[in-house]
């Protein structure tokens, strides 16, 4: 008869938001002084994803970690879907950035790939290229912004799979 209203989260749920706290880092915005708008946070939440994605990439096909990304890629992309229609954007709007992000995603994911085996400059180019407001004059708070990543890579590569299929990522800067 009685029933607790509260929806269990999902393990890929409770990532994502954490995914989400992290695009929401006031570093962002107070030290590196991106702009806070809904295409940065998209952007930084495919970093961070992505980051996630190398760790695991060579996994065999049906570990368990392989089916939670792909979920967990789904569930993302949902949930941008979904706040594009909260914006108000129509059904052609939506499915031509929707079609454009998965694209900048694979791409993020290509030209990260290799991140770790870059320099300071290569990296700064990456980032300059998909934060385009990045003030490249400030040189400091784009090297902030490339040590932010560094850190978060050195914590992804040692990340247990079981942890990430828990939903745990207790990543702090």
């Amino acid at each position: 008869m009685f029933y607790s209203s509260k929806k269990q989260l999902s393990n890929e749920d409770k990532l994502y938001n954490k995914i989400i706290n992290f695009s929401r880092n006031k570093f962002f915005y107070d030290t590196v002084h991106l702009q806070d708008n809904h295409n940065i946070r998209i952007y930084l939440i495919f970093f961070h994803i992505s980051f996630l994605m190398f760790r695991f990439k060579n996994f065999k096909k049906n570990h368990p970690i392989k089916t939670f990304l792909q979920k967990l890629f789904n569930y993302a992309f949902n949930q941008i879907e979904v706040n594009m229609r909260e914006f108000g954007y129509g059904d052609v709007m939506v499915n031509k950035n929707m079609k454009i992000l998965v694209k900048v995603f694979y791409k993020i994911i290509f030209d990260f790939e290799s991140y770790s085996s870059y320099d300071d400059i290569k990296k700064s180019k990456l980032f300059n290229k998909y934060l385009p407001n990045l003030n490249t004059s400030k040189k400091a708070e784009l090297f902030e912004l490339i040590k932010y990543f560094n850190k978060y890579q050195s914590f992804c590569l040692d990340l247990p799979a079981n942890s990430v299929i828990e939903g745990e990522l207790n990543f702090k800067y």
